[in-house]
C-alpha cells in the first residue's frame, strides 16, 4: 500500500485531532481540505476537485465520501475502512448523500466543525451541503483546527522535509548547468523538474516559476518561454518535493556582467535574510520576521522594490498551491515553535530599471538557530 507513515503515526495524530474537538466542544468534523485528510488518514488524491467529505468524528471513528473514481485510491493510500460512493448522475446530489452518511453515523443534533476555507469545497457546494444539513446538525467554522495541527512537524515529517531540500538543491544545480547566454526557458525548467523527478520526488503543488528579461519581475508562472540574451536576469521558484512536503528556494541567477543594481539589491537581500534568520527561533512571531525582512530592506533603499510579505509555513500540501499559513506580513501574531517549517523569500522587482533580484530558502524551526534544509551557498550565482 502507498502510504507514508506508520500506524503509530496516525494514531498520535488522531489523538490530538480529537483532543482538539473536545476542547471546542465538537462530536466531529467534516473535512474537506485535501491536506487534512492526507495528514490524518495518508489518503492521497487529485480527487478533491470534485465533491469530497472525510467525516471524523470525536471518538476518531472515519467516514469518507467520495466517488467511485477515488474508491481504489482511497483503498491504497489511505487507512479508512468506511469508504462511501455518491453517484455520478444526472441531477446528482452528493450534499444529500452525505447528510445519508452522517445520519446513519448517528449524527443528527451533533455539533461539526466544518473546514469551508478549502479548494475542495466551492461555493457551489458548500450552500448545497448547508441547505442539506439544514435543521439536521449545527455547522462551527473550524477550517483552522487541523492546519494547526500540521503545523508543527513530527519527527518523520521532517525527514521528508529535508529529503525535499535535497532535491531542490538537485534541481538548482540542474538549473545552473543549463543556463546560459542563448539557452532556452524550457530546457532550464526541463531540467528541474528531472532532477526532482530522478531523486524520486513529487509533482509540486502549483507550478515552478521561471522568467527572464523583463518576465525576472514576475512572482507567478506564466505560459510562453524565451532565450537568455548575452546578458540577462533569470529569475526562478521551484520546490523540491517529497511525499508532497514542499522545501521551496528562490534564485535570480544573472547571465553575463550583473548591473550595479543587481550587486546593489543582492547586498540587501543578503543581509534581509540574515535579520530574517535571527527572527526564526521560538518565541517570535510571524509579524516579527517580516520586520526585520522589511528594516533590512528599507535601510538599503529598496522600500518601493519589496513586497509587503516575505515568506510562509510549508508542509504536505496539494494544488493549486504550496503556500501554507501563517504568512511572514506586518502584525501577524502567528507564534513561531521547534518542529514548523517556513520559506522565508527575499523578494525585489524594479519596473523602472526592469531589474530583479530574489533569494529564498527554506528552514525548520529548532530551540535554537534555523536549520536550513539546504546546503547550496547563498552568493550571487553569475553565468
Amino acid at each position: 500500500m502507498a502510504i507514508h507513515f506508520t500506524r503509530d503515526e496516525f494514531k498520535a495524530r488522531m489523538e490530538k485531532a480529537t483532543a482538539a474537538m473536545a476542547a471546542r466542544g465538537l462530536d466531529g468534523m467534516l473535512l474537506f481540505q485535501q491536506e487534512s485528510m492526507y495528514w490524518l488518514t495518508g489518503y492521497d488524491t487529485f480527487g478533491f476537485c470534485f465533491f469530497q467529505c472525510l467525516y471524523v468524528g470525536a471518538d476518531g471513528r472515519m467516514a469518507l465520501l467520495t466517488r467511485s473514481a477515488d474508491l481504489r485510491q482511497a483503498q491504497h493510500t489511505s487507512i479508512i475502512d468506511d469508504i462511501r460512493i455518491w453517484t455520478d448522475a444526472a441531477g446528482a446530489q452528493p450534499a444529500a448523500q452525505l447528510k445519508d452518511m452522517l445520519e446513519s453515523l448517528g449524527c443528527r443534533g451533533h455539533n461539526l466543525g466544518i473546514e469551508t476555507k478549502s479548494y475542495g469545497l466551492t461555493h457551489f457546494n458548500g450552500k448545497a451541503v448547508d441547505a442539506a444539513l439544514d435543521g439536521f446538525c449545527t455547522l462551527k467554522e473550524s477550517t483552522d483546527l487541523i492546519d494547526r495541527l500540521r503545523l508543527v512537524k513530527s519527527p518523520a515529517e521532517l525527514k521528508y522535509v529535508r529529503k525535499a531540500g535535497e532535491l531542490g538543491d538537485a534541481a538548482l544545480k540542474a538549473a545552473i548547468r543549463k543556463t546560459k547566454a542563448g539557452a532556452d526557458e524550457g530546457d532550464i525548467l526541463a531540467a528541474q523538474q528531472a532532477a526532482i523527478f530522478a531523486g524520486g520526488g513529487d509533482y509540486p503543488a502549483n507550478e515552478f516559476i521561471i522568467g527572464s528579461g523583463r518576465d525576472a519581475l514576475l512572482c507567478r508562472y506564466k505560459a510562453g518561454r524565451r532565450k537568455l540574451a548575452k546578458r540577462d536576469q533569470l529569475t526562478l521558484e521551484w520546490a523540491g518535493v517529497y511525499r508532497h512536503y514542499h522545501a521551496a528556494f528562490m534564485r535570480t541567477l544573472i547571465i553575463g556582467k550583473p548591473t550595479k543594481h543587481h550587486e546593489a539589491m543582492d547586498t540587501a537581500c543578503q543581509a534581509a535574510l540574515a535579520a530574517v534568520e535571527e527572527k526564526l527561533r521560538p518565541g517570535n512571531t510571524a509579524g516579527d520576521v517580516f520586520a526585520a525582512h522589511a528594516r533590512v530592506m528599507d535601510e538599503h533603499g529598496m522600500k518601493d522594490h519589496r513586497l509587503n510579505a516575505c515568506g510562509y509555513s510549508l508542509g504536505a500540501k496539494f494544488t493549486p498551491s504550496w503556500m501554507d499559513m501563517p504568512m511572514f506580513y506586518t502584525g501577524n501574531d502567528a507564534a513561531l515553535g521547534a518542529g514548523m517549517v517556513f520559506f522565508a523569500h527575499m523578494i525585489l522587482m524594479d519596473s523602472k530599471s526592469a531589474n530583479a533580484f530574489c533569494l529564498g530558502r527554506t528552514y525548520i524551526i529548532t530551540k535554537g538557530k534555523p536549520e536550513p534544509v539546504s546546503t547550496f551557498p547563498l552568493g550571487m550565482i553569475t553565468r
